[in-house]
């Protein structure tokens, strides 16, 4: 099993900091990972625990509290040189640390190596409470990283810097004394929010690879126990203000004590360290005394996340009315005590410190403006207790905090995901990715067509399902699925709206953690599958025959309807299947190019052409991602010298509803715009699909429209980019020699006259192909005609436009036609989408 090595500069189990470092640990420990957590005691001068043994830390089971190898044993290391260090940093003088940082760094990778550590987590490490151990830190990454070829291995978060805590401490700006971050190829830094990104890059305007990470809400995996109350001596009914923190001045404890001397009948719950400042205690208990108000000091709780038998915050937050969070105003960043309340759907109040809005800005609660009223005043404490006590209230606000909470856990989750993917199977030669929105009536039957593939070995395959920003139960189901699929499914997300982009995500998962396989000169495969499609049982198999057999570097699979969707519709089906005997006729010659319905890269030619682009068009006054991204991903592939190879014993059956729900634009050939325009057309209405025959009319146009779409980009494409085609005999013998003669000399004009030297670029490859065709459709058809059935006909009619023109100058005014960049009138003829 593979190890994470966490690292906290705080010195304490009791923190905010070490219960976030447990929630991003838990997803890498449900991945396999052994999770090895370093409390900082030989870190951090002011908490005087120093070499000391851990004892009676409460951290969950999953978690091995462990230090550094034979730290205590290095020369000159120990509290007295790094609070010696500390006071230089105050004062902006760089400390002296001789030869510790080297024995320092020494001590780590022995550490590392002995527990097989592969993944490090750093939480508060920019902090310069022990600058030498900072200095360490990285010397250890980048030799440790280099050593072992691990790439970013290490996930480095920062809840303080200087300048939000304690900011008196640390020096001024721009910190002399302080470790600079660096840009290292181990390193990706995080900040929890907007204002701490914008002031590091301040600081440190040359740092690349910093991200936005903030602090996630954990829902509650038990209830609480009911024998919280009753332990503590607090009476059954009675109202609780529930607040877990360091017993310490910043804190402001005695602001909550000023708060439920105005709430009569309630009592407050500090959980924390008595210990840890006693003078700060006394003075509480005091206050408590002279105020008349219950309070009851609970000592410290396991974190949330904890399992164990003993009592737990989450127990504490199961029996409060609020959670308070009267801090300092310079002294918070994040204020994690407001994310478990949000988490454990109990509503919070809160001062307004520095950083309290840039943080928790939109979420609902009162707040205690601290710069006018340093205690809670008469009218805060009304808010409180409406908030107590009205239930209808109380509701609101705790499922506005949790909408808003769940989308921000979310969204960290798919970024720690995304960053430090989980690793890949040791047998995995394939990633399925699968992008969906909005799927929840059909991700089972997919999944299960997917995962039921014959004669594949379940573990030399995974799933990648990338969720595009869905609003129903698809993740859900998905995540259901996967608990006992015995093929891997992967659920990421992409935030970016478009299929495209989620086409991209999933490939990019699945190509950061492959090139981490032991034999790099192995065939790794990317297939893309359809949300609404289900594939064969044969469909990696065949596939990926093709594509060893051949070597190729792109693999294209048959597709199909259901007859039995099409009973009584007898016109439609004859159009849908005329337009995919052309298609079979034409994969065989070209290879045909990528539908994201199914196909198949080897990653080495993905990697080679820069995997899928994303491209951008405007639509009504705003930007969207092309959603031809397949194609012309295909197009690259074919341009730069790859083979693509066709499968047709590798099938997939089409959703009918791209007929059923779209078939008035499919006859007009508008079905994905117009214009040059493609837009995503939604085929899920909540109106029933059609499902009635086409009138003779339709049919006709429906197959006119379909066969245009076709012919250009199935049968002229392919030779455009690779001329060489017509030296083939299979070629040759579907063309004939005239006419294969014929069109390798005109793709050469045509290429000349238009200055490229290729026609990889998007839609670049339109144009010619449109002229090719307007050109020699005739005897295209005829050759049509005459390989796949008389049933192909001819021609659709040729634009009006062009009955006027003389025959010698046909040829010009077809380029005309096809360059019209302002009206789009070639594009509209030739359709966009009509293919069935």
């Amino acid at each position: 099993m593979p190890a994470l090595w966490g690292v906290s500069f705080d010195a304490t189990a009791m923190s905010g900091v070490v219960v976030e470092f447990l929630k991003t640990a838990r997803s890498f420990a449900e991945q396999g990972f052994r999770v090895h957590l370093d409390l900082g005691y030989d870190i951090k001068a002011d908490k005087d625990r120093f070499f000391e043994p851990y004892r009676h830390e409460l951290v969950p089971e999953w978690v091995r509290l462990d230090r550094v190898d034979g730290i205590e044993h290095i020369a000159g290391y120990d509290r007295e040189f790094v609070a010696a260090t500390l006071e230089s940093v105050r004062r902006n003088e760089v400390p002296d640390t001789g030869d510790v940082v080297d024995e320092l760094a020494d001590a780590l990778v022995r550490t590392w190596e002995a527990r097989d550590v592969s993944l490090v987590m750093v939480e508060n490490g920019t902090l310069p409470e022990n600058v030498a151990y900072t200095r360490a830190l990285y010397q250890a990454i980048e030799r440790y990283g280099a050593a072992h070829d691990l790439g970013r291995f290490v996930l480095w978060r920062d809840h303080d810097l200087m300048w939000q805590s304690e900011p008196v401490k640390y020096g001024s700006f721009p910190y002399p004394a302080t470790p600079p971050m660096v840009n290292s190829p181990h390193v990706h830094y995080f900040a929890l929010h907007e204002e701490a990104r914008r002031r590091t890059l301040e600081w440190m305007p040359h740092l690349r690879n910093l991200d936005l990470l903030p602090n996630t809400f954990t829902a509650p995996e038990r209830p609480g126990r009911p024998d919280f109350l009753e332990h503590h001596g607090i009476a059954p009914g009675t109202p609780v203000v529930a607040r877990f923190t360091r017993i310490i001045p910043q804190k402001r404890i005695d602001r909550d004590l000023h708060l439920v001397a105005r709430l009569p009948g309630t009592c407050l719950f500090v959980a924390g360290d008595t210990e840890e400042d006693p003078a700060e205690t006394a003075r509480l208990r005091a206050l408590a005394e002279e105020l008349d108000v219950p309070v009851v000091f609970g000592g410290v709780l396991a974190p949330c996340e904890s399992a164990g038998d003993g009592f737990s915050v989450r127990d504490l937050l199961a029996h409060a009315a609020v959670v308070s969070f009267l801090t300092s105003y310079d002294y918070e960043s994040f204020g994690n005590p407001i994310g478990e309340a949000i988490a454990a759907g109990v509503p919070y109040v809160a001062s307004r410190y520095a950083l309290y809005d840039t943080v928790y800005g939109g979420y609902e609660a009162p707040v205690l403006d601290i710069l006018r009223h340093d205690l809670p005043t008469a009218e805060f404490a009304r808010q409180v207790h409406e908030l107590m006590t009205n239930a209808e209230r109380r509701a609101e606000v705790v499922e506005h905090n949790r909408r808003l909470g769940t989308h921000t856990r979310e969204a960290a989750n798919g970024l720690v995901s995304e960053l430090f993917p989980p690793a890949m199977g040791p047998r995995v030669q394939v990633s399925v990715v699968l992008p969906v929105f909005d799927e929840a009536a059909n991700i089972d039957a997919v999944l299960a067509s997917l995962r039921d593939q014959e004669d594949v070995d379940p573990e030399t395959y995974e799933i990648v399902l990338v969720d595009n920003n869905s609003t129903d139960a698809t993740v859900e189901l998905a995540r259901r699925f996967a608990e006992t699929s015995p093929v891997a499914v992967h659920v990421i997300s992409e935030r970016e709206q478009g299929v495209a982009c989620a086409r991209r995500a999933g490939m990019e998962f699945a190509v950061r953690r492959s090139r981490h396989r032991k034999d790099p000169g192995e065939r790794f495969y990317l297939l893309s599958a359809d949300a609404d499609c289900q594939v064969d049982r044969r469909w990696i198999t065949e596939l990926i025959a093709v594509m060893e057999k051949d070597k190729a570097a792109i693999g294209v699979c048959d597709y199909y309807y259901n007859a039995e969707h099409f009973v009584g519709r007898p016109r439609l089906w004859d159009a849908i299947q005329r337009t995919l005997r052309c298609r079979a006729v034409t994969f065989s010659l070209f290879g045909g190019f990528p539908d994201g319905k199914g196909f198949a890269v080897e990653r080495e030619a993905y990697e080679d052409v820069g995997g899928i682009e994303i491209f951008y068009q405007l639509r009504n006054g705003r930007f969207v991602n092309h959603l031809s991204d397949d194609w012309d991903f295909g197009i690259r592939v074919a341009g730069s010298g790859h083979d693509i190879a066709y499968a047709p014993l590798s099938k997939v059956e089409i959703n009918p509803r791209r007929v059923n729900h779209a078939i008035d634009e499919v006859i007009t050939g508008r079905a994905y715009g117009n214009d040059g325009i493609i837009v995503m057309r939604d085929i899920r209405p909540e109106a029933p699909a059609k499902t009635a025959d086409l009138t003779e009319a339709e049919a006709l146009q429906a197959w006119e429209f379909s066969i245009k779409d076709f012919t250009p980009k199935n049968t002229i494409l392919p030779v455009l980019l690779t001329p060489s085609f017509l030296d083939e005999d299979a070629v040759v013998a579907f063309f004939g020699e005239d006419l294969a003669a014929r069109l390798g000399r005109r793709i050469a004009e045509i290429k000349a006259e238009m200055s490229v030297t290729d026609f990889l670029p998007i839609h670049s490859y339109k144009t010619p192909s449109y002229r090719l065709y307007l050109e020699f459709c005739d005897e295209i058809f005829a050759r049509l005609r005459a390989t796949v059935g008389e049933d192909i006909g001819y021609p659709p009619p040729l634009p009006e436009c062009f009955a006027d023109v003389p025959e010698d100058r046909f040829a010009e005014f077809v380029k005309y036609y096809c360059e019209d960049r302002e009206s789009g009138e070639a594009h509209n003829y030739f359709g966009n989408g009509g293919v069935f």
